[in-house]
């Protein structure tokens, strides 16, 4: 392998070669459009495998995004009933990708525990392993994972579907003139067993303020006026919780977080108009 400096490469953060991969038995195809998106704000996404046995009937809704997203469907055939092959697929591949020493970084989409010691493994080798997941994930394999993302958060922020627009019905020719015109809106139309679940996914529950958490960030990184660099408590709280993300509490920064919370902690901005520099203080 490629010798690295204490686990961290060499380059920028656009630059770094990640490889996805993708468990089609634990992920929706739902949330790949907004999941490619988090990983580019990581770095290059140089490989893009989905496993799965795609000759199944649940696998087929991955077909479009395959397409759509340039993903490599990887087959695995489920030669015994209740045995997960595809894990033990995407593991060997995981490994055989990291030993390469080309890659700076793992994605690994799933919400199963059992990728749980490749994660630790890879973050061995001085890899940074970013999880996807549903809520459901077990909390081994999260912290596991230098960095976990829930993917209910990826499926709300994926841009809705245009509303549809009224449909103006055209009447029937007659000889008899008309003075009204029948339009009917597919907004109106009461919801069915057939249309359940067509329209854009409800946005995930927001969770409560950790002020304790915060706290505990801003006073770890904080000087001796208890003003901390808002950037650091965003690196500290990564490190104690994989997990922590402001779009949990209804944010999409950290920044938008604290600002929300004038009662609990008190924002300061230094630096030229150019470069502007946030801190943040815990109150009393």
């Amino acid at each position: 392998m490629k010798p690295r400096n204490n686990g961290k490469p060499d380059v920028d953060d656009e630059q770094r070669k990640l490889a996805v991969l993708i468990d089609a038995d634990n992920a929706q195809p739902s949330v790949i459009e907004g999941l490619l998106a988090e990983v580019a704000k990581y770095g290059v996404a140089s490989v893009k495998r989905i496993y799965g046995d795609f000759t199944s009937t649940r696998a087929t809704q991955w077909k479009n995004a395959l397409l759509k997203f340039s993903i490599n469907p990887v087959q695995q055939f489920a030669y015994t009933s209740g045995k997960n092959a595809t894990d033990s697929s995407l593991i060997i591949d995981a490994m055989d990708l990291m030993y390469t020493g080309r890659f700076d970084g793992m994605c690994l989409v799933s919400s199963d525990s059992d990728f749980t010691r490749l994660a630790q493994r890879m973050r061995e080798e001085g890899l940074t392993v970013y999880g996807f997941g549903e809520r459901k994930t077990p909390d081994a394999f999260v912290q596991a994972c230098d960095k976990f993302i829930y993917t209910e958060v990826l499926r709300a922020e994926v841009a809705p579907a245009a509303a549809s627009k009224p449909v103006v019905a055209k009447p029937a020719r007659s000889k008899k003139k008309t003075t009204a015109r029948v339009t009917t809106t597919m907004e109106a139309a009461p919801p069915t067993a057939a249309n359940a679940g067509s329209g854009p996914p409800a946005k995930p529950a927001v969770l409560p303020l950790p002020v304790d958490l915060l706290r505990r960030a801003i006073e770890e990184e904080s000087d001796e006026q208890g003003w901390a660099h808002l950037g650091a408590v965003g690196a500290y709280l990564t490190k104690i919780r994989p997990d922590f993300d402001p779009r949990l509490y209804g944010h999409k920064k950290l920044s938008d977080l604290v600002k929300h919370h004038p009662r609990h902690f008190a924002i300061e901005e230094r630096g030229g108009s150019g470069s502007r520099t946030i801190y943040v203080r815990a109150l009393d």
